[in-house]
């Protein structure tokens, strides 16, 4: 007989799939890779560069700032496909250990392959603009191989749900801006259509593993989140983006930690997610403050 946090689950599963079905996105079709960019646009809001507001961005000339905020969004993107990849592991996972034929397997599955289509679009981001791949650095990549292999379910969606919602703030906000280059403004709308969907879906399944866990389990999950954000805030803009354009790269990472301005925008960016997990239990201990703190998130 079926449960009715299974029911309740499934239903879930049921209306993902209705509405994937009728808002899922080719980024191949959607997504204007031909294009020149526009002369003297921004690949991002001016404001959420990280050394806005800076000397060194005093410094720069106008065609430094365009280049300069198309690196840092590669270096968001190649962060991006390094999480994303992470996820599709831990989801597979998932999946094999679940009813293999259920309305919960086949959203998952097709959630699988949207992340998959968002790391194609991402790379071919990095393609069209030249930029390289920056990647999350070489002590998070070799994290990650842990991380994907030993998470256990809440911290997979836990996980999941402070990347995807602070994608989401980050993406909203650029594909609204008409002062932001069309080419990421369509590859933001994309991914914010879609992750709509797995927001949702990661919110349930959190709420849904976090009550079942132990009491060491969930100290263990606490601390594994925290770690989390803290990682992939301090990843999302590689330090060797700012040799991009003739800056001294250890210099500007510590004038962009100094920044304010970048502080508040990771604080912008995270203040929704950081309620949402706090509301389940996770990021509001004394170690998770601390480690938001210092990454410039919320909480």
């Amino acid at each position: 007989m079926t449960t009715p946090t299974l029911l309740s689950r499934i239903e879930l599963a049921e209306r993902l799939l209705r509405t994937a079905a009728r808002h899922t996105l080719d980024p191949e079709v959607e997504v204007g890779w031909a294009a020149p960019p526009v002369p003297g646009l921004l690949w991002m809001p001016e404001h959420r560069v990280t050394l806005y507001g800076t000397p060194l961005w005093d410094r720069l000339t106008p065609e430094q700032r365009v280049e300069l905020s198309k690196h840092e969004v590669a270096s968001q993107c190649s962060t991006g496909i390094w999480f994303e990849t992470i996820l599709m592991h831990m989801l597979l996972r998932h999946h094999y250990a679940q009813d293999q034929v259920d309305a919960h397997a086949r959203h998952t599955l097709t959630e699988i392959a949207e992340e998959c289509r968002h790391s194609m679009m991402f790379g071919r981001f990095l393609t069209t603009t030249g930029c390289p791949d920056y990647g999350p650095g070489r002590r998070l990549h070799r994290i990650g191989r842990a991380f994907k292999a030993l998470g256990n379910p809440a911290v997979t969606f836990a996980g999941a749900l402070f990347v995807e919602e602070t994608l989401d703030a980050m993406q909203r906000e650029a594909m609204r801006d008409a002062s932001v280059q069309p080419l990421i403004r369509q590859v933001s709308r994309v991914h914010v259509v879609e992750e709509a969907r797995h927001i949702t879906f990661a919110r349930a399944e959190v709420a849904r593993h976090v009550a079942s866990l132990s009491a060491p389990q969930l100290a263990l999950t606490r601390l594994v989140t925290a770690g989390v954000a803290y990682s992939v805030l301090r990843a999302l803009v590689h330090p060797r983006v700012y040799a991009s354009v003739g800056l001294d790269p250890r210099e500007a990472y510590a004038v962009r930690e100094a920044n304010p301005h970048w502080r508040a925008t990771k604080h912008e960016w995270t203040v929704k997610v950081v309620a949402v997990l706090q509301e389940q239990g996770l990021l509001a201990d004394a170690p998770s403050r601390l480690l938001l703190r210092r990454a410039g998130a919320a909480g």
